[in-house]
């Protein structure tokens, strides 16, 4: 469900494991241009779609009788297709949602979102798909590493055995809070990120914003339950990396324009593809106030987009911050 640029190569991806795929996209002139052209040449361009791949733009044709469905909405629009997909999810069929962020308005993770859709003898179906990934990486062939989230290790033993292959290797977890809150706060991370990019300030500033935005997130985390280990593996330290250092980053790239004199407006409004942590910057800020922990370099982040603060104001403050121990107790 979702045919952007990650929901096409998870798309592909199946059908290289042999799988028969049907990938919706909400719009139907843009499931017949897939099932005509044979590519998105919108999102994800230059790879030819699989002949056991197909598109279309009916979810009910969609999701009668899928074996695995795979969730790839963003974060803001999850509840809208929710309420027309939940009644039509197939019994029995694992769904894995591949979707980073936390809900602006009510805080949630989307694996609540998920809960709160569905019933609860459904809930043991669902897992959640994270760790460093560039789409057109995956959709190259190119040896990737995620992990797969879950409280029901059949059901993510059964997402591992569909999804993994010589490319792309699926490890499982069972802290779904970790997994999610990692791979949601890495993107407020790589857009700080871009910004120290964006305004030239070197790679001693890149490597210690990593370190210290990996620390904030272990906070937060540990704080609501997730295990230290899994904001050190690939959902944390591995996705934090990926998405703050690589050109394919489109938060890096919101940063970068922001280091460079670029309102947010005028940027969002020249991207065609969502970067989704421009809106989990809100949340994870206003996230970090309800529950009292401190997340310096998001609290910056949050002021340098929405209350206009100037990013090398907002780089000051960090460093000048009363000094203290660098673990945390």
């Amino acid at each position: 469900m979702g045919a952007g640029s990650w929901g096409t190569a998870l798309a592909k991806l199946l059908a290289d494991n042999g799988h028969d795929v049907l990938l919706w996209a909400r719009r139907e002139e843009q499931a017949a241009a897939l099932n005509d052209k044979r590519e998105n040449e919108a999102y994800l361009p230059d790879f030819p779609l699989p002949d056991n791949l197909r598109a279309t733009s009916s979810l009910e044709e969609a999701l009668s009788g899928a074996e695995l469905v795979l969730s790839v909405v963003p974060t803001h629009g999850l509840r809208h297709v929710l309420g027309e997909a939940g009644k039509l999810f197939p019994e029995g069929a694992p769904i894995l949602s591949c979707t980073k962020g936390i809900e602006n308005s009510t805080l949630m993770l989307v694996s609540q979102i998920f809960e709160e859709h569905l019933p609860k003898e459904r809930h043991h179906l669902l897992s959640y798909l994270t760790g460093p990934s560039f789409a057109r990486e995956v959709a190259a062939r190119m040896p990737t590493a995620v992990t797969v989230a879950g409280h029901e290790t059949r059901t993510t033993e059964r997402v591992q055995d569909l999804t993994g292959n010589p490319y792309f290797r699926v490890y499982t977890t069972e802290d779904v809070v970790g997994a999610e809150l990692s791979g949601a706060l890495k993107n407020v991370i790589a857009i700080a990120a871009g910004v120290c990019d964006g305004l030239g300030l070197g790679h001693n500033s890149r490597a210690a914003l990593i370190t210290r935005g990996l620390a904030e997130i272990g906070r937060l985390g540990v704080h609501m339950g997730a295990h230290p280990m899994t904001v050190n593996g690939l959902a944390g330290m591995g996705d934090l990396v990926l998405t703050c250092t690589g050109d394919l980053s489109r938060n890096r790239r919101v940063g970068l324009a922001l280091g460079q004199g670029k309102s947010l407006s005028d940027i969002l409004g020249g991207m065609k593809m969502v970067a989704e942590g421009v809106r989990t910057t809100r949340s994870a800020h206003d996230l970090a106030q309800r529950e009292g922990v401190e997340m310096p370099i998001t609290a910056a982040m949050y002021r340098i987009m929405y209350e206009d603060q100037d990013p090398r104001e907002a780089v000051a403050d960090l460093m000048t911050r009363r000094l203290r121990a660098e673990r945390d107790e």
